[in-house]
């Protein structure tokens, strides 16, 4: 017997992952530009407080070389008040730099998390039925939570490290040369496996990732009303909770492998960092007794070490860290490198008015990966007129509703309005005049007049009334607890099916379009709520353009015209009686 869950364990072999190239470091760090400003004042504050850093050491000399030898009390009451003012304005300055630091990672998430959902958005349908659940939302949320820790954190530690040890090193070559280098001479071993360690933790990440985007997905789905509902009827609860201990697991799993990463290079650096003061110590006694240096230069010296070994060991570990956010990056990147497979094409226009004629000119489609869901499919609607497209399950007709707003185009034919090919039409201007009713309506978790507004955001209280009385559900929203601010629910589960379903037609009804859609609108309703609900369809298709898609075929008998498919291709047309008198799959389906 096969495991309830199997997993599939993914290794990213660090040796496969591009090396960071400039252009992608460049269009990282475009993301600062908008902030410039505030970088520039980071930037000037880590200056201030590494030059403010050196000055204990500075003050330590003189009171040894200098206060101390010659009893000169005043110098040595002001040599002390200067180690302490020389930290508290050094604090204070890190207040504000950390205060602007935090506003440019916020701020810059902001800005990418809006660009990543915008682009997100631009993708056409089948982004999200091929995408695995949550993978988008964890883009949004947590690859772009790491990449503003990485610039907020990482980039403010790497300026840092690089002008306090700059500043550091300049001011111990103006001390002593020879304690320089023989101070500096440990260095290039900081540097020595951090790329080897970088690559392998950016491989970690990715993996890491990649999970997090699965568990996220698993929560979107079990927490969801409908996947609560759904794992209660089955009793699956645990089944839920196995699926995400094991993705947790390997997590965590990947988690501890990270931090074990580049723990041998952390000992070494750690052992280096104790070498530099006692080679100090040694050569700078030697020069004490040769009496070729004096005391007050040995002694600020070993002070100012740490400040040199402690931002070259922060550097080994921030390139670590910045090769390791690359992860972050690479799949922000994947994202908003992936062109929609349908979007505006250069040239399209926006539509002045529309009278509403519909054509499908030998369409022919087919989803990704499957075979064609429509084969040569020709048939024309008049503006104002109502065409039923019916048939068995899988015939095609939901793909001809889809093909109406671009959601999809065409493999091979034209569909147009007005006589002009949907692509030559910007893709906001062609939705604007598109209303659709389907056969289970979404509904946000939000207020019913927010959920209308989504038809038109300036909509005033009036209209929203007018809408909601046109689609019989005023006196419904009337009664409940907070009336038009009340909250639905999550996919709008605290109202009925008819209710819900009335208001999907009320937005509709607000945004007042050219053409509508009814794609099995009341096939899951009562025979009390198909009556409300058919009433209110009955006045929104006046003077519209209107598509139905129905398996319930009593529902389209004064439509103008049938059209009956079948395995994607048009086998029957006509009115109602027409297709009822020749016996054909339309009458089969009428009467089966």
């Amino acid at each position: 017997m096969e495991p309830l869950i199997t997993t599939k364990k993914t290794f990213i072999d660090p040796r496969s992952l591009p090396a960071v190239r400039g252009a992608t470091l460049r269009r990282i760090l475009s993301y600062l530009r908008p902030h410039r400003r505030d970088a520039a004042v980071v930037v000037l504050a880590v200056l201030a407080q590494a030059s403010l850093g050196l000055v204990p050491a500075l003050l330590v000399k003189e009171l040894i070389d200098t206060a101390l030898p010659q009893a000169k009390v005043g110098a040595l009451a002001l040599l002390s008040i200067g180690m302490v003012v020389a930290p508290l304005v050094s604090a204070l300055i890190g207040v504000g730099k950390k205060y602007l630091t935090e506003r440019i990672g916020e701020r810059l998430m902001l800005d990418l998390r809006i660009e990543l959902f915008r682009h997100v958005h631009r993708q056409s349908l089948d982004y999200f039925t091929h995408a695995r659940p949550g993978e988008a939302i964890s883009h949004v949320l947590n690859d772009v939570q790491g990449v503003g820790s990485t610039m907020s954190g990482t980039m403010v530690t790497l300026v840092d490290a690089v002008l306090v040890l700059g500043t550091t090193a300049a001011l111990l070559f103006a001390l002593d040369v020879r304690l320089a280098i023989v101070a500096l001479v440990i260095l290039p071993v900081f540097a020595f496996p951090t790329r080897r360690v970088g690559r392998k933790k950016k491989a970690l990440k990715r993996e890491s990732q990649a999970l997090l985007a699965e568990i996220t997905g698993i929560l979107a789905e079990t927490l969801s009303v409908s996947g609560a509902l759904l794992l209660k009827i089955f009793g699956s609860e645990e089944h839920a909770i196995k699926r995400l201990r094991v993705k947790s697991t390997e997590l965590m799993a990947l988690s501890l492998r990270q931090t074990l990463v580049g723990r041998w290079f952390q000992m070494l650096i750690g052992l280096f960092e104790s070498i530099g003061p006692a080679l100090v110590y040694g050569v700078g006694g030697w020069l004490v007794i040769r009496g070729e240096a004096p005391l007050g230069t040995i002694v600020a010296f070993v002070a100012l070490l740490k400040r040199l070994y402690s931002p070259a060991s922060s550097l080994a570990g921030i390139h670590v860290d910045v090769v390791t956010s690359y992860a972050y990056f690479d799949r922000i990147f994947e994202v908003l490198d992936r062109a929609p497979s349908v979007e505006d094409r250069q040239g399209a226009i926006a539509l002045d008015s529309v009278e509403g004629s519909l054509s499908f000119r030998h369409v022919t489609f087919a989803y990704r990966g499957a075979e064609a869901a429509l084969v040569d499919v020709d048939f024309e609607v008049s503006a104002g007129e109502t065409i039923a497209i019916v048939g068995p399950s899988g015939a095609g007709k939901s793909t001809v509703a889809a093909l109406i707003p671009r959601l999809y185009d065409p493999s091979e034919g034209a569909v147009l309005l007005d006589g002009r090919d949907l692509r030559e039409i910007r893709l906001e201007s062609l939705r604007a005049q598109i209303g659709i009713v389907t056969q289970d309506p979404f509904l946000f978790h939000a207020s019913v007049a927010d959920n209308l507004r989504y038809a038109k955001p300036d909509a005033t209280q009036a209209e929203l009334e007018a809408a909601a009385r046109a689609a019989h559900i005023h006196d419904v929203v009337c009664a409940l607890p907070e009336g038009y601010d009340t909250l639905v629910g999550d996919r709008g589960y605290r109202l009925s099916g008819g209710e819900r379903q009335r208001v999907a037609i009320a937005r509709v009804v607000l945004k007042n379009p050219r053409i509508l859609i009814l794609d099995e609108a009341m096939s899951s309703l009562d025979a009390p709520n198909q009556e409300l609900v058919q009433e209110s369809l009955e006045k929104l298709r006046q003077g519209r353009t209107t598509v139905v898609i129905a398996h319930r075929l009593s529902a389209i008998r004064h439509t103008d015209e049938v059209v009956v498919l079948d395995r994607g291709r048009i086998v029957e047309r006509g009115r109602h009686e027409e297709l009822l008198t020749r016996g054909g799959l339309y009458a089969a389906l009428y009467h089966g």
